[in-house]
């Protein structure tokens, strides 16, 4: 057995709360805190952070004692992570809000606009093919966390969910209010440039949802596994050959075709954002694989090809 010491210490606050515990040396740093949580019932596993050291990085669930770096001793330091919440819940929550309120801007409901416009619709069929594409990407999102993906973590902070449902929710109204405005005009380029934008837009929604489930296929009901994506049968998967994130290139696709078939500012100002964003998290995807597989694909870029 292994003498098991665990400093307890909450966000950098280190305090005397000292536990002592003789565990088994195949004991997984999981049922570490499943007996701490009977111990606090305040902090469930999932609010739990254990580390080696303060300011490394936290354990996995399912890293085993004898195969850490320690002694007949071990020293772990506490976190308390708050207050967690499930990440189907957030995804819902923040993608039921865009679809709900773009529609409301499109069917123009009182208190948007001015009162001669209450319940009326745009005269402009591209209006109307944009609130297609754009229901159809967030009811594609919703399908896919409900049947789709499955999240190596179970949880995020609660305070994650305001943030998230500020920025999906803010940039829905900001974009909808323009693009279903009476004063609204059409791209320049006219049914060309819709046409072109709407082929680029069906493509890369395709892509990412093929991406998608082919991560899912890599990753068994219930496991943590990680592995190596590769191009499969489907073509729109090649795009593994030269990308570590192919799911964020498709979605950057598919928000600069619908930029393009609205020609509206804003939905420019999302796209980049966003693009932004998904560098910043496929930088460190792209890093995490690099360092866990070492006969990772030499060729690959994060999520532009030979770019970025």
């Amino acid at each position: 057995e292994l003498a098991l010491e665990i400093l307890f210490c909450e966000r950098h606050r280190s305090y005397l709360l000292w536990r002592y515990l003789q565990v088994e040396p195949n004991a997984t740093i999981g049922e570490i805190k499943s007996m701490f949580h009977k111990n606090h019932p305040q902090w469930y596993p999932a609010r739990q952070s254990i580390r080696l050291d303060p300011k490394g990085k936290s354990l996995k669930d399912e890293d085993v004692l004898q195969h850490l770096p320690v002694g007949t001793t071990a020293t772990f330091y506490f976190r308390d992570l708050g207050s967690q919440i499930s990440w189907v819940t957030v995804f819902l929550t923040e993608y039921t809000g865009p679809l709900v309120i773009y529609l409301m801007f499109y069917f123009r409901v009182p208190f948007i606009y001015a009162p001669k416009y209450d319940f009326t619709t745009s005269k402009h069929w591209v209006v109307h093919l944009a609130c297609m594409c754009h229901s159809f990407h967030y009811m594609k999102r919703l399908l896919e966390t409900l049947f789709v993906h499955r999240f190596s973590h179970g949880t995020m902070p609660l305070r994650n969910i305001f943030k998230n449902c500020t920025y999906y929710w803010g940039f829905a109204a900001w974009m909808a209010y323009y693009i279903n405005h009476p004063l609204y005009t059409p791209p320049i380029y006219g049914e060309q440039q819709i046409r072109l934008a709407l082929i680029l837009f069906l493509f890369c929604q395709i892509g990412n949802f093929s991406i998608h489930i082919a991560l899912r296929n890599l990753r068994p009901p219930g496991s943590k596994t990680r592995k190596i994506p590769y191009p499969t049968k489907n073509p729109f998967t090649w795009i593994f050959l030269l990308v570590s994130c192919p799911n964020y290139t498709y979605e950057l696709g598919s928000w600069l075709g619908f930029t393009l078939m609205t020609q509206c500012l804003p939905v420019a100002f999302f796209t980049l954002v966003g693009f932004i964003q998904m560098t910043v998290w496929a930088k460190g995807k792209h890093r995490s694989y690099l360092k866990e597989f070492r006969d990772y694909p030499p060729l690959r870029s994060p999520i532009l090809p030979f770019i970025l």
